[in-house]
C-alpha cells in the first residue's frame, strides 16, 4: 500500500495551550468547491471554532474560511456551520466522554491527505489559569537548558 500524502494548511496554536489534549480524531469535512479553493490558499482561521454534536452528527462551528476571491455568484459564507464526516462508533464514544467527563472537542489541524481535507479533532479539558502559567514556566526553563547546551556544544 502506497504511502498517504499529507499536506498541512492550518494549525490551531492556541489549542493546546487552552486545553488539555487526551484524545485525538481524524474527520472528513463536508464543504462546497469555493471553499475547497479557499483552503488550498491558506485561508482558514481557527479563532473561537469549537465542535459540537448534535443528534448524532458532529458539526464544526466558528471556523473561518475566508470568500475565495474568484467565485462571484456561488460563495460561501465565511463562517457557516460545517458537517464531520466520523464512523458511528466514535461519534458515540464522544457524545460518553463529552457528557460524563465535560470533555471538549477543540479543532487542532486541517490538513490534505490523499488529496482530500481532514480536520484532526483534539477530546480535551480546559485548563486553568494555573495551569498554563505552569506550561509556560516548563517551556521557558527548557529553552534556558536547550540554549546553555548549545553554548557549551560548539
Amino acid at each position: 500500500m502506497a504511502a498517504d500524502y499529507i499536506k498541512l494548511i492550518a494549525t490551531n496554536k492556541k489549542a493546546r495551550h487552552n486545553y488539555h489534549i487526551d484524545e485525538e480524531y481524524e474527520a472528513g469535512m463536508v464543504l462546497v468547491g469555493s471553499e475547497v479553493k479557499a483552503i488550498r490558499e491558506g485561508r482558514v482561521s481557527f479563532q473561537d471554532a469549537y465542535a459540537d454534536i448534535k443528534r448524532g452528527e458532529v458539526f464544526l462551528r466558528q471556523l473561518h474560511i475566508s470568500p475565495y476571491k474568484f467565485a462571484y455568484n456561488d460563495n460561501h459564507e465565511p463562517l457557516r456551520t460545517r458537517k464531520l464526516l466520523l464512523h458511528k462508533r466514535e461519534i458515540s464514544k464522544l457524545i460518553g466522554k463529552i457528557k460524563e467527563r465535560g470533555y471538549t472537542l477543540v479543532p487542532l489541524k486541517i490538513y490534505f491527505k490523499n488529496d482530500k481535507i481532514k480536520v484532526l479533532l483534539g477530546l480535551g479539558k480546559g485548563k486553568k489559569l494555573y495551569d498554563k502559567r505552569q506550561d509556560i514556566k516548563e517551556r521557558d526553563v527548557k529553552r534556558d537548558l536547550d540554549r546553555e547546551r548549545k553554548k557549551y556544544s560548539t
